[in-house]
């Protein structure tokens, strides 16, 4: 009797043990929830194969490894840095030429701007094994398609490397610092026209391409010595602060401009394209189609409403519009343009009111609408050319889901190939024959299977996370729990909702919101935790209830619920943020007195507002690198959806927080860093000396040398730490 007591004492030790433990902001910002994944994942083109860049810590080396889509076994290391004292410093990127035979790879990479990056470039023979570093800091390297030439940009400039003579040739002389930039784009460019989540070839820095043929070289010329300039104050532990100065179009002010080359490698003669019937434009994309003498640009008006696909001769300079496009509000450029063998090509577009894929001949006649539906198509992942099919991801099935389909050309034949329900995502072998899946959901860790593409079923899992898994059964965490949020107004928004573990339904509790609700963006999803997640989590743990609410402007709903915010942002999103926090302020189990909101960047300028305009509804907020004004912010993003201060004044003040302050009533928090190249701190300086003004008390905290993310070292932890004092000091 005594021991069966004793083991019951015990175990109801263990059982709180596992209740109790919580979990720190130290923890999540030194990547003890990291999830493991494929570093680096790459299908190879010309065999059924694939690469992944394995990391050894203790060796302290990684390698690149080759293996089979079949098997998943690995068939060889490519190449590994215990073999290269020279690559000592590790991997960071490496590119494939078109046959496979060779390889860059990049290290000692130093960062430019979100994107960008200068490094030093190793040439590898695959063959032979034979290493070589060919470049210091240059920026994005390409090899010809014939694979015996390299173009690539330094200080603004392009060159022609040829591996076989080891000749360099300069094909630009002009580039000049915060002037001209040749091959490379300018700052608004990189920041704005590339989606967030793009990765590696799909992101628009390398502003140059090689034709088919390997015998011209296209580029785009940037002049922005007319571009006003922005200047940062860089401390360090220096005595006199450094100036960091660079060229920054704020909305209404002047951009580059640009201008069309193509370099013609055997004659070394430049030509100039003519795009004289456009002026104030933009080169939102170009690349070289199935014909080596047949150049396409997207060129987008400044008010970004039209756009006209050209395709021009690489010979003559010649050019015609073969498709247009116009919108009431904005068109959104596209990545996914794909060339058939027959110069046909593959289009994306949400004209009929979602987004979807077309097929258009080579003079631009449309073919077939091949997806059709009130859904989106969110990635488009290519084409076989063997069976004619598609494949895509798309929510079909729910805007906050992701699910991997292919499709016949001709629109028929849909299947669905992901199984789970979240979110999937797919990377396809060349023949197309498999895919790893990238799956995840909100109670799932990312999962990585082989998959075949005849029914999608599962052949292998080839990753999983059942170890951290496991290890969060111990924080014995709640769920998000995913609802849609009808408003007073009868708006009917996704949402979703974390409630303490303990949860009592006759108590009421705090509220903590979280939104970005930035036009197009997304933050209810069912996927798998980000660090974010697991603060929120945290903060569950000590009591607070966690929403999040995508109000109207925000995507994958149809461009009519996505455009309805046009020319003036801030006014129906804050509404129903504010809305929202009602409703959810009227639950049994919710002390409608104490509900605050977060947001970073756009979420900032949203918390901030709904601290000011929703004075009685919220008793707090957060705001991390807010905009305070559109007027300070860059000329593509915010004229793609105010147009200009110019036009639009009533637009840009009506809803910046700035105008706002002598409504405070609550407890606001301030935050940004002064090496923010994107949201300038100039933001929250002038909305400081406005709550000051107003005589306004708050809080702030500037971060030092930091950017638009705030990181380094201990400054997430401590970043993150500080927030949830006040949080848990004023709500």
């Amino acid at each position: 009797m005594k021991v069966i007591r004793l083991l019951a004492i015990l175990l109801l030790i263990a059982t709180t043990t596992v209740a109790q433990q919580k979990i720190s902001v130290e923890e999540i910002y030194k990547g003890a929830f990291r999830t493991k994944g494929m570093d680096e994942l790459q299908s190879m083109k010309n065999t059924n194969q694939y690469t992944i860049l394995n990391s050894d810590r203790a060796t302290q080396s990684q390698k690149i490894d080759l293996y089979d889509y079949a098997t998943l076994k690995q068939v060889s290391t490519i190449i590994s840095t215990k073999d290269f004292p020279i690559l000592s410093n590790g991997i960071d990127s490496y590119i494939f030429s078109a046959d496979e035979k060779q390889l860059l790879i990049a290290n000692n990479s130093v960062p430019i701007y979100r994107h960008s990056f200068t490094a030093d470039f190793f040439l590898y023979d695959i063959e032979t094994k034979k290493l070589s570093k060919l470049f210091e800091q240059v920026q994005v390297p390409t090899f010809s398609p014939d694979g015996l030439k390299i173009c690539y940009a330094k200080e603004n400039n392009l060159f022609i490397y040829e591996i076989a003579s080891k000749k360099t040739t300069q094909i630009t002389s002009d580039g000049l610092k915060n002037a001209v930039i040749n091959g490379i784009t300018d700052w608004v460019y990189e920041e704005e026209f590339n989606d967030p989540r793009a990765t590696g070839n799909n992101i628009f820095i390398r502003a140059f391409d090689w034709s088919l043929d390997s015998k011209k070289i296209a580029f785009i010329r940037f002049d922005e010595s007319q571009v006003p300039e922005f200047t940062m104050n860089i401390y360090k532990k220096d005595l006199y602060p450094s100036n960091e100065t660079f060229k920054y179009p704020k909305a209404g002010e002047k951009n580059s401009v640009v201008s069309l080359h193509v370099y013609d490698v055997t004659s070394k003669i430049k030509k100039d394209i003519n795009l004289g019937n456009y002026s104030d434009f933009y080169i939102a994309r170009m690349k070289w189609s199935n014909d080596a003498n047949i150049l396409s640009a997207q060129i987008l008006n400044r008010h970004q409403d039209n756009l006209d696909l050209l395709f021009i001769d690489g010979t003559t300079g010649s050019s015609k519009i073969v498709l247009n496009e116009k919108d009431n509000a904005y068109v959104d450029v596209t990545d996914n343009l794909t060339f058939l063998k027959d110069n046909s090509f593959i289009w994306t577009s949400e004209k009929d009111g979602y987004n979807h894929i077309y097929l258009y001949d080579k003079t631009g006649k449309l073919k077939n609408q091949i997806t059709k539906g009130n859904w989106e198509v969110t990635a488009y992942y290519g084409f076989d050319e063997k069976n004619k099919t598609i494949y895509y991801q798309s929510v079909e099935n729910g805007s906050t889901i992701r699910d991997v389909y292919k499709i016949s050309l001709d629109g028929k034949n849909k299947v669905k190939l992901s199984q789970k329900t979240g979110t999937n995502a797919a990377t396809f072998s060349p023949n197309f024959e498999y895919f790893i899946n990238t799956y995840s959901s909100t109670i799932i860790p990312t999962l990585y299977t082989l998959n075949n593409s005849k029914d999608g079923k599962v052949i292998q899992t080839i990753v999983d996370n059942d170890v951290l898994a496991k290890k969060l059964e111990t924080y014995n965490l709640p769920t998000k729990e995913f609802f849609e949020l009808t408003t007073e107004k009868g708006n009917k928004l996704n949402a979703w909702i974390i409630k303490p573990k303990d949860f009592d339904a006759s108590k009421k509790y705090p509220v903590f919101m979280y939104q970005y609700s930035g036009p197009g963006s997304q933050q209810v999803v069912n996927e798998w935790m980000n660090a974010n997640d697991y603060w929120f989590m945290m903060l569950t743990q000590q009591g607070y209830i966690v929403a999040c609410v995508d109000g109207r402007g925000t995507g994958f709903k149809g461009a009519a619920f996505k455009k309805c915010t046009q020319n003036q942002l801030g006014k129906l999103e804050v509404e129903d943020q504010i809305d929202a926090a009602k409703v959810i302020g009227n639950y049994p189990y919710v002390d409608k007195s104490r509900i605050g909101i977060f947001g970073w960047s756009y979420g900032g300028f949203m918390s901030s507002n709904c601290i000011l305009k929703g004075a009685d509804v919220f008793k707090m907020a957060i705001a991390v690198a807010p905009v305070t004004n559109w007027r300070f912010y860059d000329s593509i993003y915010t004229e793609r959806y105010m147009q200009t201060p110019q036009e639009n004044s009533s637009g840009y003040d009506d809803n910046s927080p700035i105008n706002h302050v002598n409504k405070l009533k609550g407890n606001y928090l301030l935050i940004h860093g002064t090496a923010d190249d994107n949201v300038h701190v100039q933001n929250s300086m002038q909305m400081i000396e406005a709550l000051v003004q107003a005589n306004k008390q708050f809080d702030w905290a500037i971060y030092p040398d930091k950017n638009h993310g705030i990181y380094g070292g201990y400054t997430r932890i401590q970043l993150f730490n500080k927030m949830t004092n006040f949080i848990k000091e004023k709500l």
